[in-house]
């Protein structure tokens, strides 16, 4: 066979210009798709020497018993070589390969591609099948290579072929009569250029960390001289009683970059139709950027144990950012540079399974190592009531594991289940209170009345749950009921009729006199001690919250609250008395005003003049102590 020039198809043109220019964001990664393609090869030999076996069609009379990737460099002709002992390739396997795209509607793809590539993102409308084409993930060393040789020979034929391409329209291909069985491809680099993401390529070193990253669980040995340099340990891949705990540590460090031990080791699998393996960690305690908004998370995304993406975060959702680890899958959809998931059936498939197994693994170990969950919630319990706002499909799996600060108990947590089966006869609601503090809360005099009755109450002090409470109606079929919300029906005695109308004109006065901070002004029947409070409406925004909206630089609505009285408080009674002697007068409209601002700041709310506020109540004592 004499040399011969041929142009590459158009669409191939095109879409290796991508592949070199847009499409890959890391240079790095043509030594991944090249490894992977040899492995790819290493595969369909195994499996052909297999099939011919078993349907007597033949055998390909090879050696299967020392498959392998053969990685060399070589600094002085700045050469890089990967070669494998696998299928290998006909002269029309090369053509039809590496020359042109045989796929129908491939066109397409590379429009939407270009397309995609001009919007600033990439196309989730990329065919998925273009990447399980060798010649694909091959254009890549274009990226690297100012030229690019290839000698293959097919398994099971006598004469082989060399390629070779400067990646600029054409290429030559000519018979190799001397070629081994397999693939061999040498990269002439370019050079070294760091601003440009160009590393040397010809270094040892840059290599093997390379493999490291991206390869290192390939299943068939990759070497380098006469050592193999990929440790071809995947963990998750062997059985559970093979593996040591000091083996998962050492792995769960690797992928986390955590020095510490990891909490709990998961793992799963599915078979069938659609197969993956996974190995996830949780860990001892909570990341440093847990709440950053630019933090990294997800697992490693392998596919046949070719590494394809750190913090793959289609398969794990935001309020489980801090779980580690590596999805293993044997098919995925992926687009052209295997950089970006495609959000098909299999990734929601797979996403679903690895939630579900991280919440009923921390219910085991709720169930059964309470003192590893303690640590689990104190350090990723705030993370995980996101989920609760998220989620709605595991949202009751969700409820199940998350802890609360109760007045039952001030050191000890609880669980709504333990909640639940501590209510008293007659409580028929999940009593909370949010707020900035735990000793805030419990000195609050919406408070009073639950205390007495001896009625448990959920302290929220963190600040998603001022979030979370609004969304989650109820736990096994009983409400959430804010004790700062709405009028409160305890089982105790009604306020009679004649006190309602000892109180009925002062009720009506401070509603006037107080119009523009409140809504309402109305007898109590939560406080005990405290002469008056705040209470929201369902939906409304409480205090804590809006002091949010605040320090994130937005104003919040202004919300006007109802004022409750105490009629058995003493302060209440004597206002009520020197209305019905005074009428309407200044020195009464500023007690009501020292009234309702005591119980804004009761409740955690802000005084809007914080300054006339305190010179009123200056001035009260100065007249008190003259008395």
């Amino acid at each position: 066979m004499t040399t011969e020039t041929i142009e590459f198809q158009a669409e191939a043109r095109q879409l290796m210009q991508l592949m070199i220019h847009s499409i890959y964001s890391n240079k790095d990664v043509f030594l991944r798709e090249l490894v992977s393609n040899a492995s790819d090869a290493l595969d369909k030999l195994r499996l052909a020497s297999y099939q011919t076996a078993f349907d007597g069609s033949g055998d390909l009379e090879v050696d299967v018993s020392d498959l392998h990737v053969t990685v060399r460099t070589d600094p002085e002709a700045r050469t890089l070589t990967v070669a494998d002992n696998g299928i290998g390739m006909s002269r029309d396997d090369v053509v039809g390969l590496i020359g042109t795209i045989a796929r129908s509607g491939s066109a397409e793809v590379l429009a939407q591609l270009r397309k995609a590539k001009e919007a600033g993102g990439p196309s989730e409308e990329a065919s998925a099948e273009l990447i399980g084409q060798f010649g694909v993930g091959f254009y890549s060393s274009f990226m690297v290579a100012d030229r690019v040789e290839m000698v293959t020979r097919r398994a099971g034929q006598s004469a082989g072929v060399h390629w070779e391409s400067a990646g600029e329209g054409t290429y030559t291909i000519a018979e190799a009569p001397d070629a081994e069985q397999g693939t061999t491809i040498t990269l002439h680099l370019k050079p070294v250029d760091v601003e440009d993401g160009l590393h040397d390529y010809a270094d040892d070193a840059v290599v093997r960390r390379l493999i490291t990253r991206y390869s290192d669980f390939i299943t068939w040995p990759i070497r380098m001289g006469d050592e193999v340099v990929n440790s071809r340990k995947a963990l998750w891949s062997r059985p559970q009683s093979d593996v040591s705990e000091e083996e998962y540590t050492e792995f769960y460090r690797h992928v986390s970059h955590d020095w510490q031990d990891p909490l709990e080791t998961i793992r799963l699998s599915a078979e069938g139709t659609f197969e993956y393996q996974a190995l996830l960690f949780l860990p001892s305690h909570a990341p440093m950027d847990l709440f950053m908004r630019d933090a990294r998370r997800g697992v490693q995304l392998y596919v046949k144990r070719v590494f394809i993406m750190d913090d793959c975060e289609a398969l794990v959702p935001e309020y489980l950012r801090f779980v580690k680890g590596v999805v293993d899958a044997a098919d995925l959809s992926l687009n052209v540079s295997r950089e970006i998931l495609q959000q098909d059936r299999q990734i929601q498939l797979i996403r679903k399974r690895l939630v579900k197994k991280v919440l009923s693994t921390v219910r085991t170990m709720l169930d059964t190592v309470p003192e590893k969950y303690a640590t689990f919630w104190s350090e990723l319990g705030r993370a995980v009531k996101e989920g609760l706002i998220s989620d709605h499909d595991n949202r009751q799996a969700i409820l199940e594991i998350c802890s609360f600060p109760t007045t039952h108990d001030p050191e000890k947590p609880t669980t709504l289940r333990d909640y639940v089966a501590r209510m008293p006869e007659g409580q028929d609601a999940v009593y909370y209170m949010t707020g900035d503090s735990r000793a805030a809360l419990e000195g609050s005099p919406h408070m009073e009345a639950f205390r007495a009755k001896g009625f448990e109450v959920l302290l929220l002090t963190d600040p998603v749950d001022e979030v979370w409470v609004e969304t989650v109606p109820e736990f096994d079929g009983r409400p959430l009921a804010s004790i700062a919300k709405g009028d409160v029906d305890l089982g105790g005695d009604e306020i009679d009729e004649e006190t309602k109308q000892g109180f009925e004109g002062l009720l009506t006065w401070l509603g006037e006199a107080l119009a523009e901070d409140v809504k309402e002004v109305r007898l109590s029947h939560r406080l005990t001690t405290s002469a008056a409070c705040l209470v929201g409406d369902p939906g409304d925004l409480t205090p804590t919250l809006e002091k949010m909206y605040r320090a994130m630089g937005q104003e919040p609505p202004k919300v006007k609250r109802i004022l409750e009285l105490n009629p058995q408080s003493p302060l209440v009674t004597g206002l009520a008395r020197s209305y019905d002697q005074r009428g309407d007068d200044e020195e009464l409209r500023g007690i009501a005003r020292l009234l309702h601002g005591t119980a804004l700041l009761a409740e955690g709310g802000e005084l809007p003049e914080p300054a006339a506020f305190a010179a009123a109540l200056s001035a009260q004592l100065e007249k008190a102590l003259q008395a």
